[in-house]
């Protein structure tokens, strides 16, 4: 079986083409997976997106800590890497291809991850996404704050929320 050449420092990993119609969630996750190759790691089992929200299935294993419950750490990478694509994808959405970056970020976490959980993605307001694609036009850059939530069944264990920064092309 060949093997994938290792990313190098400093050197951008290709950008995924655009789709041409909806986008391939899976497809999507497996480029996630050679751009950042720790995203492997993260116990993502599948990807899917309902009225504005990008929702994770999540295993727990891969995130276990000394006491048997989710480590914060990954849980926080977690939601900061869900925030990074929920914008991707839908830039991606919008027809277009820019770097985004996370700006700040703050987690609160209310109850112990016990079990497989989900966790989703949505702008923090309402108008959030439009006022991104307003900027964008205007500016050629712009800003969008998301907020993430994790349930373990029909408990809300974990809060982040997110601002991320989509750049002006160069």
């Amino acid at each position: 079986m060949a093997s994938r050449p290792e990313r190098q420092p400093g050197i951008a990993h290709p950008r995924l083409p655009l789709p041409e119609g909806p986008e391939d969630l899976l497809a999507f996750q497996r480029w996630l997976e050679e751009a950042i190759p720790m995203v492997a790691a993260l116990g993502i089992q599948a990807m899917s997106e309902e009225e504005g929200a990008l929702i994770w299935q999540l295993a727990l294993a891969p995130s276990l800590n000394d006491k048997g419950t989710g480590f914060g750490g990954a849980l926080t990478a977690q939601a900061t890497l869900q925030g990074w694509c929920w914008v991707t994808l839908f830039l991606r959405q919008q027809g277009l291809q820019r770097d985004v970056v996370v700006a700040d970020a703050s987690q609160r976490f209310i109850a112990p991850v016990t079990d497989n959980y989900r966790m989703i993605c949505t702008p923090e307001e309402p108008a959030g996404a439009q006022r991104l694609v307003d900027k964008l036009q205007t500016r050629g850059k712009g800003s969008i704050t998301l907020k993430q939530q994790l349930f373990c069944g029909d408990t809300l264990c974990f809060e982040a929320t997110g601002r991320y920064v989509v750049l002006a092309n160069t």
